[in-house]
């Protein structure tokens, strides 16, 4: 997410925070930069200008001339600025006072409302911990009931649906709220159908629907691949229905970034979820703060912390560490960690939460990072037998070109393997011992 963006963004800041002392040709050089990295991202040229107009005034100030610090203090501007264009303070889900709360999502034919649904009711059930249902009001697309009603399964979500021969939109919605009254379901998803382009029958429809139903909230969800053309329909939606917010899928492809820096500043309606990914608990609340320091490779601590405790086990973490204090770290407990870190996310998004990690990186891009790598690991650990992965030291070379062939691998990527699991083992026994805090500082010294 905002990868290319970010090392365009860190490179030009960059030139800067070395030097003792700034000139103005030497900000106008780094802004020049600044302002064709958010270009290319695709952000609003508008956005883009008034951005980079407002750093340029505030980096002439006299706290920039007195600091000790100039470039540092640039920076500081810069992401002050950058969460004000990304909206500023976090827009929370709002909640009505009586449930059913819903939440009606509308957008262009493509967007991926479906599936957002899908995520969006997991999310509620997992954070809230409240019960939630979603209704399937696009009668239109073939198999779109059927794809609802599935991915519903899946997340273990009830899915209101009716035969779209003899209902209506409007039916199925006023309906599904009628359930959702009935059950004392705390939440409601409306799905709605989508056009391949904004037409009077697409937003006559979603206006009987709103205007029946009383969503307290209606996202408009959109492709973040389409750049600025998901900014107009955000404003063209926005006139005719009147949103809440927007939800932004696919920002875990090959998104520039611009859509989201654009939205809030164009449209006036903050982003609050975005998709990264394609599994259904790959939704994350849209925070402008934390999402700025991850554009400038300053980490994202928070979120990386949030995403450990929801898929890190609390019972299973304390076994390890006693297995750990009885120095028993096994090839199980390797691949369970590995397996782990799968489950939030994307790798190069991980890496990316972590600051500083950019720049020991050497240059080279967090989306370089070889997901694959981890499937192998898991491959050839599972060709192991339960014994091998229990006491390692019983791979000799028969049994390790037995495991290669198993894996699909070579012999040297096992014993590549082999090795870092011994260093593994090595490291995690230093940290759990006596003074295993001090180990760990010092081992963090030696990255950087």
């Amino acid at each position: 997410m905002f990868e290319t963006l970010s090392e365009r963004l860190t490179s030009a800041l960059g030139t800067l925070t070395g030097k003792g002392r700034l000139t103005e040709q030497d900000i106008e050089a780094a802004l020049r930069q600044v302002r064709m990295a958010l270009l290319e991202a695709d952000v609003d040229f508008k956005v883009a200008r008034n951005f980079v107009s407002k750093i340029r005034e505030e980096a002439q100030g006299e706290e920039v001339v007195r600091s000790l610090t100039p470039g540092q203090t640039v920076v500081k501007i810069v992401q002050d600025n950058l969460v004000e264009v990304l909206g500023g303070e976090s827009a929370a889900l709002q909640r009505g006072e009586t449930p059913p709360s819903v939440i009606m999502l509308v957008g262009l034919q493509g967007a991926g409302k479906t599936t957002a649904a899908a995520k969006l009711a997991l999310h509620i059930r997992r954070e809230r911990k409240q019960d939630v249902m979603i209704a399937a009001c696009d009668l239109q697309r073939p198999a779109a009931v059927e794809q609802l009603v599935t991915l519903g399964k899946q997340i273990n979500v009830p899915v209101y649906n009716e035969d779209a021969r003899k209902s209506t939109p409007l039916k199925v919605a006023k309906n599904a709220v009628a359930r959702a009254k009935r059950d004392g379901t705390r939440w409601l998803i409306l799905d709605t159908a989508g056009r391949l382009a904004i037409d009077d029958e697409l937003m006559g429809e979603l206006e009987k629907v709103k205007s029946t139903v009383d969503p307290i909230e209606t996202f408009l969800v959109v492709d973040a691949m389409t750049g600025q053309d998901a900014v107009n329909s955000g404003s063209e939606f926005n006139r005719r229905i009147g949103l809440t917010g927007m939800l932004l899928t696919k920002m875990d492809g090959d998104a520039r970034g611009g859509a989201a820096l654009s939205m809030k500043s164009v449209t006036g309606l903050p982003v609050k979820f975005v998709g990264v990914g394609e599994r259904p608990e790959q939704l994350e609340e849209f925070h402008p703060e934390r999402m700025a320091q991850r554009i400038l490779g300053m980490g994202d601590v928070t979120t990386l912390i949030e995403k450990a405790q929801r898929e890190i086990d609390e019972d299973d973490a304390k076994r390890l560490e006693q297995r750990l204090r009885r120095n028993e770290f096994d090839l199980n407990d390797m691949l369970e960690q590995f397996r782990s870190i799968r489950r939030m996310g994307p790798l190069s998004d991980v890496l990316g939460m972590i600051p500083g990690l950019g720049g020991l990186m050497g240059g080279r891009s967090l989306q370089n990072v070889d997901e694959k790598r981890m499937s192998q690991v898991e491959a050839i650990i599972l060709s192991m037998t339960p014994q091998e992965r229990s006491n390692p030291r019983l791979l000799n070379g028969s049994r390790r070109r037995r495991v290669a062939t198993g894996s699909g691998t070579s012999p040297s990527q096992v014993n590549q393997l082999l090795g870092q699991y011994r260093q593994m083992q090595k490291m995690m026994k230093r940290i759990s011992g006596p003074g295993g805090e001090r180990a760990l500082q010092n081992m963090m010294r030696g990255m950087s």
